[in-house]
């Protein structure tokens, strides 16, 4: 079963449940007025947003992303302290993790289940190896999730298994939880959207995180105007993929750092292309090689 952990619990005691389970709950996180001045902001964007063109998008399921060009509220969530300091734990086998996509997902009354799946697929249906983790996921619940209105379902303990298998509903288990409750999920966990057989709709804010030597789902360079942007907090702009991914991974031009596209006039060594930081991170990937097992 989906364990539930209150909403005291630190980033390690997170990180463990999803190693083990793939996915958890954390009950509680978000408040009622932080959810409501979200949606409120939201309200314009999620109503030009059309429904799915395929049966495992939804075909009445709107998905509207771009949160935090839209919604300032959205920042709150994305950079909540007890979700970074999960993925700080989880993706801490990397250099650096960036943001991957932020999305409302709304499963319209009537709806029918989401095909089972693991959201690493999205990178081409690589076969990473079993145990090696490239997404740190969440769903907040922006209404309760009920097994009725389509609670996101989890094989739990599926990111053990291996790749391309086939699962049923019958082997999946509802991630019921409150309104502002998250639910934390890992890329390599079998999971998909429930079927909604209610007359009411089922709101979901899905913000997901990904390491940085891989692509973003949703491009945020692209999604979030420059100018919007730059006048976000440093260490958003550098979560959203203002940074370098590992040694001399997405620098600019003359071997500059990434945020001074943002702000000319930065100076910050810890992510300039062959800056000490990164070159401690060369003997820090070093000794990882040294120890890694043998195959």
């Amino acid at each position: 079963m989906l364990t539930h952990l209150p909403p005291t619990a630190t980033g390690a005691e997170i990180a463990q449940a999803l190693r083990r389970d793939g996915g958890v709950i954390v009950d509680d996180l978000a408040s009622d007025e932080l959810l409501d001045s979200f949606f409120a902001e939201m309200a314009p964007w999620v109503e030009r947003t059309g429904v799915g063109s395929d049966d495992f998008a939804g075909r009445n399921t709107r998905r509207t992303g771009g949160l935090l060009a839209r919604s300032r509220t959205a920042q709150d969530l994305v950079m909540h302290p007890t979700v970074l300091a999960t993925c700080d734990d989880f993706l801490g086998h990397v250099t650096s993790y960036q943001l991957h996509l932020t999305q409302i997902i709304d499963i319209g009354p009537r709806s029918e289940a989401q095909s089972i799946h693991r959201d690493q697929w999205a990178f081409d249906f690589f076969p990473f190896p079993t145990g090696y983790d490239v997404q740190c996921n969440t769903i907040w619940a922006g209404d309760d999730f009920t097994e009725a209105n389509g609670a996101t379902r989890i094989v739990v303990g599926s990111n053990h298994r291996e790749d391309g298998l086939r699962f049923g509903p019958e082997d999946t288990e509802p991630a019921e939880m409150r309104r502002g409750s998250v639910l934390f999920y890992s890329g390599s966990v079998y999971h998909g959207g429930g079927a909604n057989t209610t007359d009411a709709h089922r709101r979901a804010i899905n913000i997901t995180y990904n390491v940085s030597f891989l692509r973003q789902e949703e491009n945020q360079y692209l999604s979030v105007p420059r100018a919007t942007a730059a006048t976000f907090p440093k260490p958003l702009q550098r979560l959203m993929g203002y940074r370098m991914g590992a040694y001399a991974l997405g620098y600019i031009d003359d071997l500059r750092d990434p945020l001074a596209v943002l702000d000319p006039d930065v100076v910050d060594h810890e992510s300039n292309a062959f800056g000490t930081a990164t070159q401690a991170d060369l003997a820090q990937a070093a000794a990882r090689a040294r120890s890694a097992p043998e195959s």
